[in-house]
């Protein structure tokens, strides 16, 4: 029984160490979890209070009238395609959410699909590039989820370009470009900025990486999601979505093109000559062919040791026209031809070795050798693989602050999707995270807390509890079956032992088994305990007490007498059972013993 202890105890104490930093983790969400259930217990919301000292912008979309006054519709063309769609038409509205989750809680929704729309609003104030840092944090959800679209935003340049935001249209110039979007299963998360080249004042779009972490959810879970750019004044950037960093680097490093070009370029001008040899092989010159190879040789040939098998039917045709077949009625030999039955399988072949032709079967050519080819030799004129000479580029630059990018001065959402229903909120443009997490914890985390609340079924919070990853179900279950397999294996080797023991051989066999010596001693002492003089000396003393108590009570007298009937009987039987082959002589009771009176019926 210790082996098995011995062998629970380091299993458990194996799986116990792999999965004991993720068991306090299950313990820390729960307390987490039941934290969240008393906060939103009683959820209120209200239009968070945006103060313009601390918000360069800052828009929630619950005053329609305040939503009137400060957004500017596109009234703008497209100057790329044709007329009958090139008109920004697109329809906007401020509304509730299909699946409303906070009272009186707005949002911008684009209602129409396949229509190009766009709309603007200027900052309370331009945001500089400076010495803080850019953050931009806005909320989305695609209520009919989407297969084919965009539900990003801009921020528009300052300049002349921008005067008009009624002729907002997709190349006004922009500073950033940030957010989701899809087509097909192309999925990005844009963020792009417009460099301006310092020596010539040319722009240039630069394009960051994609994030490793897939965004699929957002596009068909038609839930509110959250999305924040980051960009710092030490020329490095990071995007969370819904609170979680899914990509951050260096404006330096992780776009394309990079801020900086190359300080050297290849020389348009410069021509591979003509007798530059690139190859590092050759055939060497100095082989020549084996005088016994033959390029003829077939690959395969006739088995030349196969022989036609007994009983082959050489002049019986394999297959024969069908002669139960008959020309159609409608057959024209004008037209059609000659009319022949169609082929089916001789009857004869089917009880035959076979028919037709003997053919031996094919074998692999041992002479085959190919064609010939001369053997590889290192080149001696190999020269390198040819480039063109490097020069100074012309337009290099050096770009030692990419941060301070084009001021910016309004926010603008220009789109075309074919999915409607997209709803915008909580835009906001600001210089500090904490403000930021802050209007978040007063928006999109109580939406959060409300669907989570909504989803806490059991099997939801153990998925959560595990990370999402089933794979530890499958740790956790062995964890919890080993001391099961383990007393399984316990009575399964019990029944075993019971099953070979000699009393089991016994009653499958039915073979005697003597028993043991002392076995034979406690059924020697019960035979004697239960022999007849035992049994005569109770009597005798039975019988004393008798006389003794004849003027006692009748009712006593009797209930002592069947008393003493049944322990008679008792040892009686007990003595049988004990030991049957054990029959000692009776021995006589002695004279003058007082007989027992007749018991009364």
């Amino acid at each position: 029984m210790g082996k098995y202890f011995l062998l629970i105890g380091i299993c458990l104490i194996l799986v116990g160490t792999i999965l004991g930093d993720e068991g306090d983790d299950i313990v820390n969400k729960d307390i987490e979890e039941e934290k969240d259930s008393a906060d939103v217990s009683d959820i209120s919301y209200e239009s968070p209070y945006a103060d313009p000292a601390r918000f360069y912008f800052a828009e929630h979309f619950d005053d329609k009238d305040r939503f009137e006054s400060r957004w500017i519709k596109s009234q703008a063309k497209k100057d790329d395609i044709a007329d009958e769609i090139a008109k920004y038409d697109g329809e906007w509205e401020v509304e509730l959410p299909q699946r409303q989750l906070l009272p009186n809680d707005l949002g911008l929704v684009l209602k129409s699909k396949a229509k190009h729309a766009a709309i603007a609003s200027r900052l309370n104030r331009p945001f500089v590039f400076s010495d803080k840092p850019l953050v931009v944090q806005y909320e989305v959800n695609l209520q009919n989820g989407q297969e084919c679209g965009g539900s990003y935003i801009k921020l528009l340049s300052s300049g002349k370009d921008t005067t008009d935001l009624k002729q907002f249209h997709d190349k006004t110039p922009y500073t950033i470009m940030f957010g989701p979007d899809k087509c097909s299963t192309a999925i990005q998360m844009h963020f792009i900025f417009r460099h301006v080249n310092p020596i010539n004042g040319t722009i240039t779009e630069k394009h960051c990486r994609n994030a490793k972490y897939r965004l699929d959810d957002p596009f068909k879970d038609k839930q509110p999601h959250l999305y924040q750019l980051v960009i710092r004044p030490d020329n490095t950037y990071l995007i969370r979505f819904d609170h979680k960093i899914i990509n951050e680097g260096s404006l330096f490093t992780e776009f394309n093109p990079p801020v900086n070009p190359p300080k050297e370029i290849d020389d348009p001008n410069d021509v591979k000559p003509e007798n530059w040899d690139e190859r590092e092989k050759i055939p060497d010159p100095d082989a020549k062919k084996p005088d016994d190879w033959n390029e003829d040789e077939p690959p395969q040939i006739p088995d030349p040791n196969a022989s036609k098998p007994e009983g082959w039917l050489d002049d019986i045709e394999e297959m024969i026209p069908d002669p139960n077949a008959e020309k159609p009625a409608d057959w024209d030999e004008g037209m059609d031809g000659d009319w022949e039955a169609p082929l089916i399988t001789n009857p004869v072949c089917e009880k035959a070795v076979g028919c037709g032709l003997w053919k031996a079967p094919m074998i692999s050519n041992p002479n085959y050798k190919g064609k010939w080819r001369a053997p590889l030799i290192d080149n001696p004129n190999y020269q390198g693989k040819w480039a063109p000479r490097k020069i100074p580029n012309p337009d290099f630059f050096e770009d030692n602050n990419p941060f301070k990018m084009t001021t910016i001065g309004a926010v603008g959402i220009e789109l075309w999707s074919m999915s409607s229903d997209i709803l915008f909120d909580n835009i906001i443009i600001t210089d500090d995270e904490d403000i930021a997490r802050e209007w978040a914890t007063q928006t999109y985390d109580l939406k959060r807390k409300l669907i989570d609340r909504e989803a806490n079924t059991l099997w939801d919070r153990a998925m959560k509890y595990m990370g999402y990853k089933p794979g530890y179900w499958f740790a956790y279950f062995v964890y919890c079956s080993i001391p099961v397999i383990a007393y399984v294996w316990y009575l399964y080797s019990r029944r075993d032992s019971k099953e070979n023991s000699p009393e089991a051989r016994t009653k499958k066999s039915d073979e005697h088994v003597p028993d043991s010596e002392e076995k034979e001693e406690v059924s020697h002492k019960k035979s004697n305990l239960n022999s007849p003089v035992t049994e005569s000396k109770a009597q005798m003393e039975n019988l004393e007490a008798t006389d003794d108590a004849e003027n006692d009570n009748y009712e006593d007298e009797e209930e002592e007498d069947e008393d003493e009937e049944v322990d008679e009987d008792d040892t009686i039987i007990e003595g049988k059972e004990a030991d049957e082959e054990i029959q000692p002589e009776p021995v006589e009771p002695e004279t003058g013993v007082k007989k027992r009176k007749p018991r009364r019926e």
